[in-house]
C-alpha cells in the first residue's frame, strides 16, 4: 500500500494545476502558461507596420475539402481604419473582437470621431486580465494581433492571453512564430510598402506549412495611411504575388 504522504505533493501540484487564481511556490500561474501554449498550437498569424500602412497575412489551416474557404474568418475589420487577426482559440478570439467593435462604434456615435487603436487594445487586455484573477473563469486562450492608422500613423499591438499588450514593427503569432520571425528579423525592413510585406509574409508561411502551403488557406488584408480604409486582397492578389516570389526564389 502507497504511503498517503507520498500522494500529498501530487495532490498539491494539481491543485496548483487546475485552480487560476492560485500560485504555484515558483510564482507561476499555470492556466494561463497553458492558455499560452494554446497559442502556439493556432494556425500561424502575421502583421506589419509597411511605409505605407499596415499589412495582416494569416494561415487558416483548412484541411476540410468540404469547407467553403470564404466562409473562415480570421483577419477582421474592427473599424475603417482599424483590423485584426489571431491565433489560439478562434471562437475566444470572436467575441473579443465583437466587443471591439461595438466599442469602436460607440466610440464615433459619442465623440463623432475615430477611436484610436490603443484603446481598442487596452479594453481587451483589460477583459484578458480580469480573467487571470477570477475565480469560476479561465484564460482567453487566444492572442490577438490589433492594428490601425492613428492620425495617419500605423500602429501595431500584440494582446497576450495574460492582459499583457506591446507595440510592434512586425510581429508574427501561432505555430510558425519561432520561423516567421526569424524570416522577419533578417528581412523585414521599415521602409517595405504593402506589396514587399505581402511577398515576404508569404515566403514566411511558405516555409512554415512546406507542401501543405496552398493559396486557399492564406488570407491578406491592408489600410494604406493616405485613406484609413481597411481592405482584402482577392485570391488572384495572393496567387500572383505568391508566384512572383517563387520565380524571384528561382532566380536567387
Amino acid at each position: 500500500m502507497v504511503k498517503s504522504e507520498n500522494l500529498q505533493p501530487m495532490h498539491q501540484m494539481m491543485g496548483y494545476d487546475r485552480a487560476i487564481t492560485m500560485f504555484s511556490p515558483d510564482g507561476r500561474l499555470l492556466q494561463v502558461e497553458y492558455a499560452k501554449k494554446t497559442v502556439r498550437q493556432g494556425s500561424t498569424a502575421i502583421a506589419m507596420v509597411c511605409s505605407d500602412g499596415l499589412l495582416f497575412v494569416t494561415d487558416k489551416r483548412i484541411i476540410d475539402t468540404l469547407i467553403v474557404p470564404e466562409a473562415v474568418e480570421k483577419i477582421w475589420q474592427i473599424d475603417d481604419h482599424v483590423g485584426a487577426t489571431a491565433s489560439g482559440i478562434l471562437s475566444d478570439a470572436r467575441v473579443l473582437i465583437e466587443r471591439a467593435q461595438l466599442k469602436a462604434q460607440q466610440h464615433r456615435i459619442t465623440y463623432d470621431s475615430p477611436i484610436d487603436t490603443l484603446t481598442i487594445v487596452k479594453d481587451i487586455c483589460d477583459l484578458k486580465q480580469v480573467c487571470t484573477q477570477s475565480g469560476g473563469l479561465r484564460p482567453f486562450g487566444v492572442s490577438i494581433l490589433v492594428a490601425g492608422i492613428d492620425n495617419h500613423i500605423p500602429r501595431l499591438y500584440e494582446t497576450d492571453p495574460t492582459g499583457i499588450f506591446f507595440q510592434y514593427k512586425a510581429t508574427a503569432i501561432g505555430e510558425g512564430e519561432v520561423e516567421v520571425e526569424e524570416i522577419l528579423h533578417k528581412e523585414y525592413n521599415e521602409e517595405m510598402a504593402i506589396e514587399d510585406g505581402l511577398q515576404l509574409s508569404l515566403k514566411a508561411l511558405k516555409k512554415v506549412l512546406g507542401e501543405n502551403f496552398k493559396i486557399g488557406r492564406i488570407d491578406a488584408a491592408y489600410i494604406k495611411t493616405e485613406d484609413k480604409k481597411f481592405k482584402k486582397f482577392s485570391k488572384e492578389k495572393i496567387e500572383k504575388t505568391s508566384a512572383a516570389e517563387s520565380k524571384e526564389k528561382k532566380k536567387k
